[in-house]
C-alpha cells in the first residue's frame, strides 16, 4: 500500500518536509525499508548484500544502537537519492524477504518472524504518518492543492446532541493480554482502579468547537494550561490548523482540498492544549487513557469497524446512527489526560529495537483509537499512541467525559 500512497504524488512532492516534524513522502519510503534491511536481512538472510552502505546513514530514524544518522529537520534536502532509486531499494528488500521466508530454515523463522511482523506494522504507522505530512506539506502552499481530486466529499449531515454514557468504576485489567500482536509500550497487562465515570457516544463535532472560537476560546487564558496559552500566544492560534476563514465562512483543508466546514464531523488536527481548552470550556474534562480502554473492552468495539484508511475519503466522517459508544475507533485518534508513561513492571526489549517507544515516555500525552489515516486492522482497544501536547498535524480529536 506505501507505494500506492504516493501513487498521486508528482516528483516534486516526494521531496518536501515543511517543518521539522513532518517528512518527506520519498524518505517515507526509504525507512521502512531500511527497518527489513537492517533488523532483517542483514543480521539473518545468508550472504544478504545492503542495498548501499549509505542508505544506512540517511534513513536510520532514531536508532542510536545503530550508528548516527541524517538530522530530522534535514531530510527535506535529500533530492538524492532520486525516488525512483527510492523504489528499486525497496523492490531489492522485498525481493529478499520474500526469498528469506521461503528458504529459511525453522529455526532461522522463529527468528525473524517476530521482527517481520513488527516491521509490517511499523510501516502502517508510516503510512498513516506519510499522508499526515503530505497533508501538511500540501497546506503549507497558498494555491492549496488537493492530494487527490477524485476524493468525493460527503454531504453535511446533521449531529444529534452527545448522549453521556455511564460507565463502571471498580478494579480493571488493563493492557495487552497476550493474544495477537501488540507494541511493547502496551504491556505488561496490569491493574487500574477506575471511580465511576461518563463517556460521550460521540467525538466532538466541528460544529460545537466553532463555537469555541467564535465564543473567544483562543483569547481566554482561564481555559488554557499554562504551557498552553503560552503556545497559543507565541503561535498565533485562533483556530484548529486546517481552518480558514473568509468573514463569517469557515471552510476546512482536506486532502481533497478546500471544503466548507461541516459542523457534523469530527474536528481533527487538535493539539492537546486545544482539546484540554475546549473540555474545560464545554465544563467536562478528557478521559484518561484507562477509562477510555475501560469502555472500549466493556463496550465490545470492533475494532476493524469505524472510517479507516481503506479509499475514500481519508477524512473525518459525521458518527453512524446507534445507540452506544460510537466512533471509538477510525476517524480521529482521540487526545486522553493521560501522559505516556510505562505501565508497572515494563521492560524495553533488549537491543536496538528496544529504541521502538521506550525512550519516549516523556513530556508526551496518549491518544487512543485510531484515525480515518489508520491502516484497517491496525488498531486495537490497547493501542497507545503518543504525541507531544502542541503537535497539531496528527489526526487528532477528542471525546469528552465527566465524573459520574
Amino acid at each position: 500500500m506505501s507505494t500506492q500512497l504516493v501513487a498521486p504524488l508528482t516528483a516534486e512532492d516526494m521531496v518536501i518536509q515543511a517543518m521539522p516534524d513532518v517528512s518527506p513522502p520519498k524518505w517515507h519510503l526509504a525507512h521502512t525499508a531500511w527497518f527489513f534491511e537492517t533488523f532483517v536481512l542483514a543480521p539473518q538472510a545468508p550472504g544478504y548484500r545492503v542495498f548501499d552502505p549509505r542508505f544506512g546513514f540517511l534513513f536510520n530514524s532514531y536508532y542510536n544502537q545503530i550508528g548516527t544518522f541524517h538530522a530530522r529537520a534535514r531530510r527535506g534536502l535529500l533530492s538524492r537519492p532520486t525516488t525512483a532509486e527510492v523504489l528499486a531499494y525497496r523492490a531489492h528488500v522485498d525481493r529478499h524477504l520474500l526469498a528469506l521466508l521461503d528458504e529459511a530454515p525453522p529455526a532461522v523463522l522463529a527468528n525473524v518472524l517476530p521482527l517481520i511482523e513488527l516491521g509490517l506494522h511499523h510501516e502502517q504507522q508510516h503510512q498513516e504518518l506519510l499522508l499526515m505530512d503530505v497533508k501538511y506539506n500540501l497546506h503549507c502552499n497558498p494555491l492549496f492543492p488537493a492530494y487527490r481530486d477524485d476524493l468525493v466529499a460527503h454531504p453535511a449531515a446533521a449531529s444529534d446532541p452527545a448522549e453521556f454514557l455511564r460507565q463502571a468504576g471498580g478494579v480493571v485489567a488493563i493492557g495487552h493480554d497476550g493474544e495477537g500482536f501488540a507494541f511493547d509500550n502496551e504491556s505488561p497487562r496490569h491493574r487500574v482502579l477506575l471511580d465511576p465515570y461518563r463517556l460521550a457516544d460521540r467525538l466532538v463535532t466541528c460544529g460545537e468547537y466553532l463555537k469555541f472560537v467564535q465564543a473567544g476560546g483562543y483569547r481566554t487564558p482561564e481555559l488554557w494550561l499554562s504551557d498552553g496559552w503560552a503556545t497559543v500566544q507565541a503561535q498565533g492560534w485562533q483556530a484548529p490548523l486546517y481552518w480558514h476563514a473568509d468573514g463569517d465562512v469557515w471552510q476546512v483543508f482536506t486532502l481533497g482540498g478546500l471544503r466548507p466546514l461541516d459542523p457534523a464531523t469530527p474536528v481533527s488536527h487538535l493539539s492537546f492544549y486545544e482539546a484540554d481548552a475546549f473540555a474545560r470550556f464545554a465544563g467536562r474534562r478528557l478521559p484518561t487513557e484507562f477509562e477510555w480502554e475501560a469502555a472500549a473492552v466493556r463496550a465490545g468495539a470492533d475494532p476493524a469497524i469505524g472510517n479507516f484508511l481503506d479509499g475514500a475519503p481519508v477524512e473525518p466522517t459525521a458518527p453512524p446512527t446507534g445507540a452506544g459508544l460510537r466512533q471509538l475507533f477510525g476517524d480521529v485518534w482521540e487526545w486522553t489526560a493521560s501522559a505516556y508513561l510505562p505501565y508497572p513492571r515494563y521492560r524495553p526489549a533488549a537491543g536496538a529495537v528496544g529504541e521502538y517507544n521506550g525512550k519516549f515516555m516523556s513530556g508526551q500525552m496518549v491518544l487512543r483509537g485510531g484515525s480515518c489515516l489508520t491502516p484497517r486492522g491496525h488498531a486495537r482497544a490497547t493501542y497507545r499512541n503518543f504525541f507531544p501536547p502542541d503537535a497539531r498535524w496528527a489526526c487528532a480529536g477528542l471525546r469528552l467525559a465527566d465524573d459520574a
